[in-house]
């Protein structure tokens, strides 16, 4: 199971509502029973609205990803989805990342909520996510916003495991804070103390997928038709924004707009946040 225990998971729950009520937003929370299990939907914005699925990262929720992206939903229904075996409201199963599960997962849940035409935003795994959705079946799709995604090139993994892996490690051994903020100065550009209390929450109770990220081949790459646009950050340790515009460039016939994320870390900060939604929404408007 990806809670480690019953308390655990009621701690990341607890702190999954109070950030969805900071939020201050109306909004409405769908379950959709897919054949990979339940799924959790936050919606906001006017249903009369075109739809956008937002899809967080690896250690997030609906309630984080909304955060980022406040103003989405002022010209779009807003669909914010948990991910499976992610800290938050959605069944704990974890899909095979070398197949298609996860597109397959995510495509059922559009159809399940009745979408066409979708817009998707991804941040990181959520990146993965909506590239697998495109290779299982883009018809439903419209526009892919890629910010900071898994798939397209890993980092040196050797950086990755002296800067990140390792005090990461120390800290879900330990539970020793300094461990953490080693890890939350890596990979965030800036941070609160909601997100250092929440990824150490995670960390300590969930149990985490460290395997091998894969990459997307040429060859799928070169079948997608669906428009994609990528913010890559330029200091992402993890996912080099440099070498991803590069090989993104190679290998996307349906590369719209690739952006470089200057001095940004994996996770970007709040000002470079509204530069992106800012320009997703020029994009599509």
């Amino acid at each position: 199971m990806f809670f480690k225990s019953k308390e655990g998971k009621e701690k990341i729950i607890t702190l999954y509502n109070q950030k969805l009520n900071e939020l201050n937003i109306e909004y409405s929370e769908e379950y959709v029973e897919t054949k990979f299990g339940a799924t959790n939907v936050i919606i906001t914005g006017s249903p009369k609205s075109p739809p956008l699925l937002l899809i967080h990262g690896t250690g997030g929720c609906a309630p984080l990803i909304l955060e980022s992206f406040p103003n989405l939903s002022s010209k779009h229904c807003v669909y914010a989805i948990d991910v499976l075996a992610q800290p938050n409201k959605s069944a704990e199963n974890r899909l095979d990342m070398k197949s298609l599960d996860y597109g397959e997962w995510l495509t059922e849940v559009i159809i399940l909520l009745g979408v066409k035409e979708v817009t998707l935003v991804g941040f990181s795994f959520g990146g993965f996510i909506s590239l697998k959705t495109l290779e299982f079946n883009e018809r439903l799709i419209k526009h892919v916003f890629l910010i900071a995604p898994v798939y397209i090139v890993n980092g040196n993994p050797f950086i990755g495991l002296i800067k990140m892996f390792m005090p990461l490690k120390k800290f879900i051994k330990s539970n020793d804070k300094q461990y953490i903020k080693k890890v939350m100065d890596v990979l965030f550009s800036e941070y609160d103390d909601f997100a250092l209390t929440f990824m150490a929450t995670t960390f300590q109770n969930c149990n985490m997928d460290f395997s091998p990220l894969p990459i997307i081949s040429k060859l799928s790459a070169k079948i997608i038709e669906t428009p994609i646009s990528i913010f890559a950050a330029e200091k992402d340790i993890m996912f080099p924004g440099k070498k991803m515009i590069k090989r993104a460039k190679r290998i996307f016939p349906s590369m719209e707009e690739v952006v470089l994320i200057e001095n940004s870390q994996h996770v970007p900060n709040s000002m470079d946040f509204k530069k992106i939604e800012d320009l997703i929404i020029d994009s599509l408007n």
